[in-house]
């Protein structure tokens, strides 16, 4: 095993990484699914403190991302490719916004639902290095909203006013889709080539009151061919040869691909009034076989986030899992919440949601973060204390959901799992070239995105941009023959 072959490189974990934008193709002409691949990038190996470093970092922002403590439309389908950046540090896609459209690269998470572009107006050149920057008065369709807008993280913030424009993703457009154009942001909060960032929530954590780009798709009547989206993530974080950017997976919006996992989706429902986050509740887990006593009810609620790298819960939960690793330590100081164990431990956790009888696993080289000396290794589950905040008690992100197909649908409101096929699991550590952007036209959706409020749930506006920076682009070619004839494009 080599030094931190799971470590994230901490310039892309402290801030978000955003990527060159690409020129976005013409609308089709003909309705059809659009495919955005994920593209991921290689981590460099880390030093010691630079690995405690980039610790404290995902704690702290998570941290503040969720205010934790110290018409007659063709319904249609699409379907995008993915990057994996960073080794499985973040996933991002492209959307194009504006009139001539412009691509950009985005995180894609679900864990907020504001989104917002680094504008071209206001940025220092040091904010801005390389960063493909948004310019209203090159769109001949932009409305400026004059509304303030601003988001904070545990690195710095984001400010500047709400706009109106039209964005295409996945295939699909909205025509006055609302968005924060911001024009002040702090240093090493976005690294090229990422732009920004698209909250795939519910409506209802907006800071910006606007109605994301899924939802308005998916509450327009006869649009999608199903209310939802799926994600499958690709792993190479145990791959020593990988490159910045990979092939990260893929989106679907509006159905779900059947070539990307086996079985059925096991689809459990959002608790009662908990439509905002992707909330479940964790009703199991086991460390090795032994299982880990867990609260029931709101005290085991859990958001399913794409945007978050590792896995945060309750202290005595983490603890209880730890103890199940045989030489495992509790980290102390700066990195408190976090626990070592020996490297050479194969660590198997599952997890089980709802009233599932299925348990769901975690292999062992997602749950290894990240090695600290030749034989001690941090595990990717950490304690996050969200106690007196709006925030669920777990986060759950890409460490659980590289293992899964996961699906997030708006009605009836619920998130699935699958296995995933081996047509999904043999993209794992597979090399290839960096997407190239893939947004297109299919439906168009209007009027659904007016609403500029600004004074939705406080602690959603720093819902997390900060584990990781993502950014949507199309897989390469390496995997497209395979793909498409195995069924990828829908």
């Amino acid at each position: 095993m080599h030094l931190l072959p799971h470590s994230l490189a901490v310039s892309c974990l402290l801030s978000i990484a955003v990527h060159e934008a690409f020129a976005a193709p013409s609308p089709a002409s003909q309705p059809h699914p659009r495919t955005i691949p994920l593209l991921r990038r290689s981590r460099p190996q880390l030093n010691e403190s630079e690995s405690y470093a980039w610790l404290q970092g995902q704690r702290d922002f998570l941290k503040a991302k969720y205010g934790a403590r110290d018409a007659n439309q063709k319904r249609a389908s699409g379907l995008n490719l993915i990057t994996n950046q960073n080794a499985d540090s973040s996933f991002y896609g492209s959307i194009a916004v504006g009139t001539p459209a412009i691509s950009y690269n985005v995180i894609l998470d679900t864990g907020s639902s504001d989104l917002w572009l680094a504008a071209s107006d206001g940025l220092s050149s040091q904010s801005s290095d390389g960063i493909p920057t948004f310019d209203g008065n090159a769109s001949s369709t932009f409305t400026d909203l004059n509304t303030q807008f601003s988001i904070s993280y545990g690195s710095g913030a984001a400010r500047g006013t709400l706009g109106q424009d039209v964005v295409q993703f996945a295939g699909f457009e909205v025509s006055d889709q609302v968005f924060g154009v911001v024009t002040q942001i702090s240093d090493g909060l976005l690294t090229s080539p990422v732009s920004g960032l698209m909250g795939l929530g519910f409506e209802s954590i907006a800071s910006s009151g606007a109605t994301p780009f899924w939802q308005a798709l998916a509450d327009s009547s006869g649009t999608l061919d199903e209310p939802l989206m799926a994600f499958q993530l690709t792993r190479f974080v145990d791959i020593q040869n990988a490159q910045v950017l990979e092939p990260g997976g893929t989106f679907n919006l509006g159905a779900v691909n059947t070539s990307l996992y086996t079985g059925d989706i096991d689809y459990q429902s959002i608790p009662d009034g908990q439509e905002g986050y992707w909330i479940q509740e964790l009703t199991g887990m086991t460390v090795n076989g032994a299982s880990v006593t867990l609260e029931s009810g709101t005290s085991s609620y859990a958001a399913i986030d794409t945007g978050t790298t590792l896995v945060g819960g309750p202290a005595d939960a983490i603890a209880a899992l730890y103890a199940q690793i045989p030489g495992s330590q509790a980290l102390t100081g700066d990195n408190n919440g976090y626990y070592t164990y020996p490297c050479d431990t194969d660590v198997n956790v599952t997890l089980r949601f709802g009233n599932s009888s299925v348990s769901w696993p975690i292999s062992n080289a997602d749950f290894l973060l990240m090695q600290v000396s030749s034989s001690s290794c941090v595990g990717g589950f950490f304690t996050l204390d969200t106690s007196g905040t709006s925030a669920p008690a777990w986060i759950v992100g890409d460490t659980f959901l590289k293992n899964v197909y996961s699906v997030f649908r708006a009605s009836p409101a619920s998130v699935g799992f699958a296995q995933l096929s081996a047509t999904a699991t043999d993209m794992n550590g597979r090399l290839g070239s960096p997407p190239s952007a893939t947004v297109g036209s299919v439906a168009t959706i209007t009027g659904g995105s007016t609403n500029t409020g600004s004074d939705r749930n406080s602690n959603a506006a720093a819902l997390r941009v900060e584990l990781r920076s993502l950014g949507v682009c199309v897989w390469a070619a390496v995997f497209l023959s395979g793909l498409v004839g195995g069924g990828l494009l829908l």
